[in-house]
């Protein structure tokens, strides 16, 4: 059996860290990099046992950790699904991780799920929808979830609001905090045409818990460049500007560099990372 021994969680520092992926677990096993912190994708801890659960176990023990979820729905129209949240609550209270986070979309429908993190619309439905889930799986994890904002290729023509400020009031309705993807901000700005610092600026600071930096790829649509949030490769130029706006605006914040497909090198996380830390140090060293 397991071990259910209460952990206590050791708290992200405000560093960045890296998304921990199958191909490089041995390379961090064996050599223990200078990372600040690793995040997992919960369901990939579902099992009660296993190899996950023993890599898992081994990092834990030499690093803060963050879970990010990415099949709960929280914006469908269908009630959560009871099993996940309560295989959800087992693996937190067994894992003990720093932070929690789930994403401001719908992925399922009728019991049937998509390979896909979906758009809502930004409508007071839908924002009254998201809160009512979000109340729900906050009472029963019994601890503040961070929701991600999610790049989108489609937009609805009978939203009422801004994405930013549907952010801004789910954050405010529900306690959530936001775990802000700067990567996703500036592909929906390009996507969409919006204008990514005044996104920035309409964030609540006090909101963001953690920001996702990632690499997009560009296709050719028929409106001209489509940026697509594929994560597989490094973060681009304009992310990096914007990220230095995001920090400046909203303070340095634990930071996380995705990369989910073509994996390189775990050096080329690592240089990714020294990256962003440079922009993290900078701020803080600008005078107040």
């Amino acid at each position: 059996m397991p071990s259910t021994r209460l952990r206590r969680a050791q708290p992200i520092p405000t560093g960045v860290g890296i998304g921990l992926r199958p191909a490089h677990i041995e390379r961090v096993l064996e050599q223990r990099p200078a990372v600040p912190f690793f995040e997992l994708h919960s369901e990939n801890l579902f099992c009660a046992g296993g190899p996950m659960w023993d890599v898992f176990e081994q990092v834990r023990r030499d690093y803060p950790v963050s879970l990010h979820g990415v099949g709960l729905s929280l914006g469908s129209a269908d009630a959560l699904d009871p099993a996940h949240l309560r295989r959800l609550r087992e693996v937190i209270a067994r894992a003990a991780p720093a932070l929690v986070s789930e994403h401001v979309c719908w992925g399922a429908i009728g019991g049937r799920h998509f390979n896909d993190l979906l758009p809502l619309p930004y409508t007071e439905e839908a924002l009254a929808l998201m809160v009512e889930h979000i109340d729900e799986l906050q009472h029963t994890l019994q601890r503040q979830v961070l929701l991600e904002n999610v790049s989108s290729y489609i937009h609805y023509i009978h939203s009422t609001m801004p994405e930013w400020e549907f952010l801004g009031e789910l954050a405010r309705r529900s306690g959530c905090g936001l775990l802000l993807d700067v990567n996703n901000v500036y592909v929906n700005s390009i996507n969409h045409g919006i204008d990514a610092v005044r996104y920035l600026d309409s964030i609540d600071p006090a909101a963001v818990g953690e920001i996702h930096l990632a690499g997009f790829s560009r296709q050719e649509g028929l409106g001209g460049p489509l940026l697509i949030d594929s994560h597989d490769h490094r973060v681009d130029p304009a992310v990096w500007r914007l990220y230095a706006h995001a920090i400046e605006r909203v303070g340095a914040k634990p930071t996380l560099i995705e990369w989910d497909q073509q994996l390189p090198a775990f050096e080329i996380l690592e240089d990714e990372a020294r990256i962003a830390t440079e922009h993290l140090h900078a701020c803080a060293a600008e005078p107040v």
